[in-house]
């Protein structure tokens, strides 16, 4: 069971006022009684009624089950004496969250027998006054045989979703451990012999350099060839290190905002001139996390790129005309643009963002140029 939980269900396919409306249609059935005593046990049975429901959500397995009875026979007295049977659908609802089948299955079954018996006793007796109301009771009894199925469906198929999200959450984790070891084995073969060679040449030429000076410089000119040797290679690493180039990665958020049935649109030139492939990276993953954030939630129809390269600094842009950003959720406080925060300062890059009739994102690095000349003259 779950942990905790409000009184008005979620998730189920209903809107919120309508739960609501639920919860305050038994006092309009009981103000209906003409006795002040049935108007009284009917409040009492009420309140009673969700203190139930709401310690269920919050109770041991074992005590679960005393609070459903108690449910249950709170909604079919109801149904008998005030002919309110729509506490049925908040059992139903309860019963689909159950996470053991066999006793899913067994409230299911007694809830499903209890509530039609009902229901048919209060036809006989109470034709009159419930015959009006048949197309709601025929709408709840399809409740009552629905709900708990298609709760328990969504419940496992979040239950699903979480432990792929864990999963692939934790590939990447391995993925960035098994890169850190490559690039750590491709240092060592590169760099280890030539740094034990360097240092070597180093104590020898310090020997020789009183006693045979000509020797000690031809020692120190190998040292400097080895040195130069080794730069070039770790360059060399460097350069044909796998990384993502920002018109590769657009290529990329195209087919995965198409796939999602959304426009896709996009202006400036994705190929970035004497920018570091660090950025160029940078850049790319954070592109790449805000088309998986529009995807994911804005409910947008179109998406709009902009990249600028400008003589300070590189822009872009990424912009939907989904719902925005809600007020009530702060936004950083999330892993998505946290992580794409923490990125871009990472290369003394900044982040806007601006959620009015969609939502807008401003990506903005420092334009770092490289010469490539003078590196390699060094």
């Amino acid at each position: 069971m779950q942990n905790w939980y409000h009184i008005i269900p979620k998730n189920t396919g209903l809107s919120i006022y309508v739960w609501i409306i639920f919860c305050l249609l038994p006092f309009f059935f009981i103000f209906r009684s003409s006795s002040m005593y049935e108007m009284m046990i009917g409040i009492l049975m009420t309140l009673i009624f969700f203190l139930s429901y709401r310690l269920s959500f919050i109770s041991n397995s074992r005590m679960v089950y005393l609070w459903v009875s108690v449910e249950m026979a709170i909604s079919l007295t109801m149904t008998v004496l005030f002919g309110y049977i729509y506490f049925a659908l908040f059992l139903a609802f309860f019963i689909g969250n159950i996470r053991h089948y066999g006793g899913f299955l067994s409230l299911y079954i007694v809830h499903l027998t209890t509530t039609l018996i009902a229901i048919t006793m209060t036809f006989i007796h109470q034709i009159d006054s419930l015959f009006p109301n048949l197309p709601f009771i025929i709408i709840t009894v399809i409740g009552v045989i629905l709900l708990p199925f298609t709760v328990r469906y969504r419940n496992q198929q979040q239950q699903l979703e979480d432990k792929l999200e864990d999963a692939n959450e934790r590939i990447s984790q391995l993925m960035v451990i098994e890169e850190r070891e490559r690039i750590a084995r491709d240092l060592h073969d590169t760099l280890g012999q030539k740094l034990s060679m360097i240092g070597l040449k180093s104590d020898l030429a310090g020997k020789l350099i009183p006693v045979k000076p000509e020797k000690a410089r031809q020692e120190i000119d190998d040292i400097r060839t080895t040195a130069r040797t080794a730069l070039k290679e770790v360059r060399e690493m460097v350069s044909n290190m796998r990384g993502t180039k920002l018109e590769d990665e657009l290529i990329r958020i195209q087919q995965i905002i198409e796939a999602a049935e959304m426009d896709f649109y996009y202006e400036g030139d994705p190929q970035l001139t004497n920018t570091p492939l660090l950025v160029e990276n940078v850049l790319s993953m954070c592109l790449k996390e805000a088309a998986t954030n529009i995807v994911k939630h804005s409910e947008a129809s179109s998406c709009h790129v902009s990249i600028q390269q400008c003589p300070t600094e590189i822009l872009v842009s990424i912009e939907d005309d989904g719902k925005g950003i809600p007020e009530s959720i702060e936004p950083f406080k999330g892993n998505g643009l946290q992580g794409m925060r923490e990125r871009l300062e990472f290369v003394n890059g900044r982040m806007e963002l601006e959620s009015s009739g969609g939502t807008k994102l401003k990506l903005h690095v420092p334009n770092v140029i490289k010469n490539k000349e003078k590196e390699d003259s060094q």
